[in-house]
């Protein structure tokens, strides 16, 4: 039996929003017991700053984070991938577990758009946890 940590890739084009936010989803309702990772196929210069305000209104801070680039080490060490509308720019291999969440872009958008986003992916991060944790 191994002991060995599930592992979640969050995908989205610019790593700024959807993935940033679903990242630090897993990181305050699994901590050390998921190890998580996030990517941006074309990632943005920072993260999206109402994207920030919104995780932080639910006590989440991800203003240390920063907009990674997409790499295949990051997909083949991962267990689990879940995109966001990076489409064809996410690589794939065989026996990973892929979902594609499609949500709503927060970029450009204000802060009353993007809660609902936020809140979304929380109930998308849960039914996951509950499935990679066996919970």
């Amino acid at each position: 039996m191994t002991d060995q940590k599930p592992s979640v890739l969050f995908v989205c084009v610019h790593n700024a929003g959807r993935s940033q936010m679903a990242a630090g989803w897993v990181r305050e309702l699994a901590g050390d017991r998921v190890e998580v990772r996030s990517a941006g196929s074309i990632p943005a210069e920072q993260i999206n700053p109402v994207a920030v305000e919104a995780m932080r209104e639910v006590g989440i801070d991800i203003t240390a984070e920063q907009p990674k680039i997409l790499t295949t080490e990051a997909v083949q060490a991962s267990d689990a991938v879940i995109t966001m509308g990076c489409g064809d720019a996410c690589p794939f291999f065989p026996g990973k577990r892929y979902e594609d969440w499609r949500l709503d872009d927060p970029a450009g958008q204000g802060i009353e758009s993007v809660r609902p986003i936020r809140d979304e992916i929380k109930g998308r991060v849960e039914a996951l946890l509950a499935e990679i944790l066996g919970q």
